[in-house]
């Protein structure tokens, strides 16, 4: 047992090393990452595909990164926005690793890119502990999931920046009940935006891209309460600036 949490903690060590590396290189580049993390389902990678059509068309140069255990069926939809797209194959790992993104962008990222969008493999669990060099961490879930995912999933959800609700269209339709998601979100990582969501209609497409684009511009973002506390158990136990080893995604962008 204790072999086995010395490894996962160095398998952590690693990617966090990877995820600072690379924060600095895209801030050198003036580059924003962000990270999107959902259950399979939950209309991510249409959400995505509008997010990027709308940010092409407004003269953002954005660029995308989609990771799966198999398949480009994503990346193939997503290139239909004009933009930029690379597919990550995970070859069976449940999540996306810093070094692995960090490996896919080298003499890829076209210059220039502003905004990239990192789609995590489908899973609520695994991709919450990786920090992947993102500006910003995006959770996102669906109304036909059910209310009660960000308190099934606190890692995920406590740790975001943002909370996207996605097929708000479907709300009627399934009894979706608002008020319960918002007040778990609220449980698990008190004062996170959420934005609602439809990709079909293209409610809140807009305001989401808005809000990525403020967190480009360097405009302070939400601080996950969770994340500061890991930050500070972090520093009591190593004494070294938290920034460098924490398992979650910084707290105020560039």
């Amino acid at each position: 047992m204790c072999r086995t949490v010395d490894l996962h903690q160095a398998v952590l060590a690693k990617n966090d090393t990877n995820a600072v590396e690379l924060r600095r290189t895209l801030d050198d580049r003036g580059t924003t990452a962000v990270n999107l993390m959902s259950s399979p389902g939950s209309g991510k990678t249409a959400l995505l595909e509008a997010l990027l059509t709308r940010a092409v068309a407004g003269g953002t140069p954005a660029a995308a990164v989609t990771a799966d255990l198999a398949t480009e069926n994503d990346a193939t939809r997503l290139a239909r926005s004009g933009a930029p797209v690379q597919q990550i194959l995970t070859d069976g790992l449940c999540h996306l690793e810093a070094g692995m993104l960090r490996g896919k962008l080298e003499g890829w990222l076209p210059e220039g890119t502003r905004l990239l969008f990192v789609e995590n493999v489908g899973n609520l669990v695994c991709p919450a502990s990786y920090d992947l060099g993102e500006t910003l961490r995006i959770a996102l879930a669906s109304v036909t999931e059910g209310e009660d995912k960000p308190v099934k999933y606190p890692a995920a959800f406590g740790l975001a920046h943002l909370v996207v609700i996605t097929k708000k269209d479907l709300a009627d339709a399934v009894e979706f009940r608002r008020e319960d998601f918002l007040s778990g979100v609220q449980q698990v990582n008190p004062g996170v935006p959420v934005i609602e969501t439809s990709a079909r209609t293209g409610e809140g497409v807009d305001a989401l891209l808005a809000h990525v684009l403020r967190a480009a511009d360097g405009r302070e973002t939400h601080t996950p309460v969770l994340a500061r506390q890991h930050e500070k158990h972090l520093h009591h136990h190593h004494d070294t600036p938290s920034a460098e080893h924490s398992h979650a995604p910084a707290g105020t962008p560039r």
